[in-house]
């Protein structure tokens, strides 16, 4: 049973750690490059590449957008798709869909956000930055697992899971901000006309039915109508994944016997003369494509193929257009607002999500996991400190017509994550290990 059970929660628990964490490390190279490449003596192309316009056009309808914004606003709607399917699946399935479990994180979530604001909003003295309370309320999971994988069985998987958890929550809060904070001049009959395919998709996921081809034209339609309204784009990603349905058409133990006719026929009579499949063989294979199709849930299998897209390729190449900051430009950078953030990610994250954690343990509402310290609870608590990815796209929105302001946010950011991160990783390096056998570890 311990196996089973090994096999379908820790070891995709595992994966998913080990998919994110060489992201994050994608991600930093990302940015360094970037640094380098703003302040290099090609820094004009830097600008240059990013500021570059593609568009369509048919008829009358054009869409021109330069590379950077496609990036925000495109690519980065299927970051925050994959978010929203990691909120749905652990809502309905995973370490969220219990009040006993999701205390914990979802206390260290809130934490998280309200002491960082309000840290920011205690520090700040100046009115044209206080648009920029939401950056440090944001955890980049990507670079944190980075962080905690490199400790390797220091760390116990547990609190892996924490962390997961604690930034889903987190993800959700600071998209909830991005709707009703961050968004401008709204046009209501454009979002009430995007609710028509959204209540489409919805009515066709609470049937269970599921065609690539029907969501993705109706995804694109919704995406263009949250582009023109004034809702960041990116809130349409959430709310199609919202969409997807997390039932599978047929049970895999019940469907097994099926599968097993079907490879029975496929080597029945083997062809090994060529490498040439017979036609029957080649429909056999259709067959078993099928039942996978049917045995799989497509909220999960979505979630399998978007992860590597958004950790080795979307996050990287955000990173790269964003994180360019040119220092000679520094001088006139307002350097308050970098302290604001960093101080906010820093010593905010840290004070919210230990205190909030401790207060759900003290009221009973919580209890820490097995084999989890309150050092553990301090080491992620600064961990949580680097917001990088999620705090950058917050910066871009609330200084969306000062370069200034963002690039003071991002020198805020990128120093407030970087001390947070080191912080955090000599914390949970400081803590022994326990000694545990392979069947405990399992449990």
């Amino acid at each position: 049973m311990k196996k089973k059970f090994n096999h379908l929660l820790v070891r995709p628990i595992a994966k998913f750690v080990q998919v994110e964490s060489f992201g994050g490390i994608l991600l930093f190279s990302a940015a360094v490059i970037a640094l380098i490449w703003a302040n290099s003596p090609f820094s004009e192309s830097y600008t240059a590449v990013w500021n570059y316009h593609v568009g369509v056009e048919f008829g009358d309808f054009h869409l021109s957008k330069s590379l950077l914004h496609w990036i925000n606003d495109g690519l980065m709607v299927i970051f925050f798709f994959l978010i929203g399917l990691e909120i749905k699946r652990e809502i309905l399935l995973g370490e969220l869909n219990s009040m006993k479990k999701a205390a914990l994180p979802i206390f260290a979530a809130l934490g998280g956000v309200f002491v960082p604001i309000g840290i920011f909003l205690l520090l700040n003295s100046n009115p044209e930055t206080t648009s920029g309370w939401g950056i440090p309320m944001a955890t980049d999971i990507a670079f944190s697992l980075a962080i905690i994988q490199l400790l390797g069985k220091r760390v116990p998987l547990a609190l892996k899971i924490f962390l997961t958890a604690f930034a889903i929550v987190d993800d959700l809060v600071a998209v909830l901000a991005i709707a009703l904070f961050y968004s401008n001049n709204i046009d209501w009959a454009l979002i009430l006309y995007s609710f028509i395919p959204l209540g489409i998709l919805a009515f066709l996921g609470w049937k269970g039915f599921y065609h690539k081809i029907i969501y993705f034209v109706l995804a694109i339609v919704i995406w263009f109508l949250f582009l023109k309204s004034g809702i960041h784009p990116t809130i349409a990603g959430i709310l199609i994944a919202l969409t997807i349905p997390i039932q599978q058409k047929q049970e895999l133990t019940s469907s097994f016997s099926q599968l097993e006719s079907i490879i029975t026929r496929l080597f029945s009579k083997p062809n090994t003369s060529s490498p040439i499949l017979s036609h029957s063989q080649i429909n056999l294979i259709d067959d078993i494509q099928a039942w996978t199709s049917r045995v799989q849930s497509p909220l999960q299998h979505l979630e399998h193929i978007f992860h590597g897209w958004v950790a080795y390729f979307i996050m990287p190449i955000f990173a790269l257009a964003n994180a360019g900051i040119i220092f000679n430009a520094t001088d006139h950078l307002d350097f308050s607002l970098s302290f604001n953030i960093a101080t906010a990610l820093v010593i905010g994250k840290c004070v919210g999500v230990v205190s909030f954690s401790y207060l759900a343990v003290k009221l009973g509402i919580a209890s820490f996991p097995n084999r989890i310290k309150f050092m553990h609870i301090l080491g992620t608590g600064f961990l949580a400190g680097v917001g990088f990815t999620m705090s950058i796209f917050v910066s871009n929105l609330a200084f969306h017509d000062s370069l200034l302001f963002q690039d003071a946010a991002k020198v805020g950011i990128l120093v407030g994550s970087t001390t947070a991160g080191l912080i955090g990783y000599f914390i949970l390096k400081s803590i022994k290990p326990k000694i545990v056998s392979s069947d405990e570890e399992e449990e």
